[in-house]
């Protein structure tokens, strides 16, 4: 009889099991190359947002000055218009602190010089609308007299006709009274009479003559009484029109310092507004690089950070060049942040644990410093919010979701050295509207 401990220690009689296990190995190793596999990218990224105002912004000095009170510190929590700082005038065009009085009273001034030439040129206007009545009145009377005269010219042109006539008749008169003088037919004493009459037909002609030449005489000197006149009244007119576009002129440029001098007045009312720095938006100041009292700020000086509290945040993912053509907006991507913990199965992303779902919404074509190019990811709706702890600036890891394929050909494409499958998003009729 063999002892019992060669029976437990030898089993050369007994029926092995290793081939058994071997195909039930085997075959859950063919059966898993079959199972599916997600493709993916691997990228680095960091935590940040789609909009401008909720970036850290930079708090500066609108104007030099001197720091006079700080109403803040390092860390502290501000809202929008709070006071960080107050700054004092260091600029000695505005250390007046009657400036801006003085500059109302200059205005006031100019708007008082102003109403001054306004109201001269209402003078110069009823200036100008009297002298040219006068002259209306003048010139009329003036047509009247040289109708008179023309009127008069006509009857004494009229009276030296008749005279003509008289003494044409007188002298044919006194022709005859001659002969018959001669030839003893009248007495002396009738010829003389004749000839009496007919000098003075002959002085009546003369008479009525000079009248005539009187009287044209007195029409020309009537017309060049009229065209002095409309001289005389045209110079006048002048000069008050001259002085009446003087002082237009000076009103306007009066309007024009007017409008410099509230300007400057303006000016120096938002810049007193200027003397206190405000907070541009609700957030935590940070990174404030002045201290103490008394210290000198440039006009734009940089004072400190403003971070935004309510933030939208992204994600911003480095591709390499390689994988960009597998990247296109709306794909899905597997975000991992740090400081939160997950457990991460590369080929089954919908089994993994800690990871937050984000979807691509552009890629940027220009290369980024480090040769990567940059998209942007956002939260999907529908999913596992993200943790509402992250920060601007805090460092993520993203999975980029390919295609499913089974485990045999992802094997195959990593031993050839294959990229992945180009990746094609598929978006429903409504994103597409969007």
């Amino acid at each position: 009889m063999k002892p019992k401990s060669f029976e437990n220690i030898y089993h050369v009689h007994r029926n092995s099991r290793v081939k058994r296990w071997f195909y039930i190995f085997m075959a859950l190793a063919i059966i898993t190359l079959f199972l599916p596999w997600t493709q993916n990218i691997k990228t680095t990224g960091t935590v940040t947002t789609l909009y401008q105002e909720q970036r850290p912004q930079m708090l500066n000095s609108p104007i030099p000055g001197r720091i006079t009170k700080w109403h803040v510190k390092n860390g502290d929590y501000v809202k929008k218009g709070d006071t960080i700082l107050q700054l004092s005038e260091i600029k000695e065009d505005y250390m007046d602190p009657l400036l801006l009085s003085r500059t109302e009273d200059q205005v006031e001034a100019k708007k008082g010089v102003r109403d001054f030439y306004e109201a001269k040129i209402g003078t110069t206007d009823a200036q100008l609308e009297a002298l040219n009545s006068a002259r209306e009145l003048k010139l009329q009377q003036l047509k009247v007299k040289i109708q008179q005269l023309n009127n008069k010219l006509a009857a004494e042109e009229a009276e030296l006709k008749a005279a003509n006539n008289e003494l044409n008749l007188s002298g044919d008169q006194y022709e005859r009274q001659q002969k018959m003088y001669d030839e003893g037919l009248v007495s002396l004493t009738q010829f003389q009479q004749r000839s009496v009459s007919y000098q003075n037909a002959l002085a009546k002609k003369t008479a009525a003559e000079n009248k005539l030449a009187q009287t044209r005489q007195e029409i020309i000197t009537v017309n060049i009484e009229q065209n002095a006149t409309v001289q005389d009244y045209t110079e006048k007119l002048s000069k008050i029109q001259g002085e009446r576009f003087t002082s237009m002129g000076q009103i306007e440029s009066s309007t024009g310092e007017i409008a410099k001098l509230e300007s400057q007045m303006s000016n120096y009312k938002i810049r007193q507004g200027l003397y206190y720095v405000l907070a541009s938006q609700d957030g935590q100041i940070v990174q404030l690089s002045k201290s103490g009292i008394g210290e000198i700020l440039k006009d734009g000086e940089s004072i400190g950070s403003i971070v935004p509290l309510n933030v939208d945040y992204a994600v911003e993912i480095y591709i390499k060049p390689v994988d960009l053509p597998l990247v296109k907006p709306g794909q899905r991507v597997m975000c991992i942040f740090d400081g939160f913990p997950a457990i991460v199965f590369s080929g089954w992303p919908n089994t993994s644990y800690g990871v937050f779902a984000g979807k691509v919404i552009a890629v940027e074509s220009n290369i980024t410093t480090n040769g990567l190019f940059k998209a942007l990811v956002v939260e999907e709706k529908g999913k596992k919010p993200w943790p509402p702890q992250i920060k601007m600036g805090a460092g993520v890891q993203g999975i980029a979701i390919l295609n499913d394929v089974p485990i045999w050909y992802e094997l195959w494409r990593n031993i050839n050295g294959f990229p992945a499958d180009y990746y094609t998003v598929k978006t429903d009729k409504s994103t597409q509207k969007k």
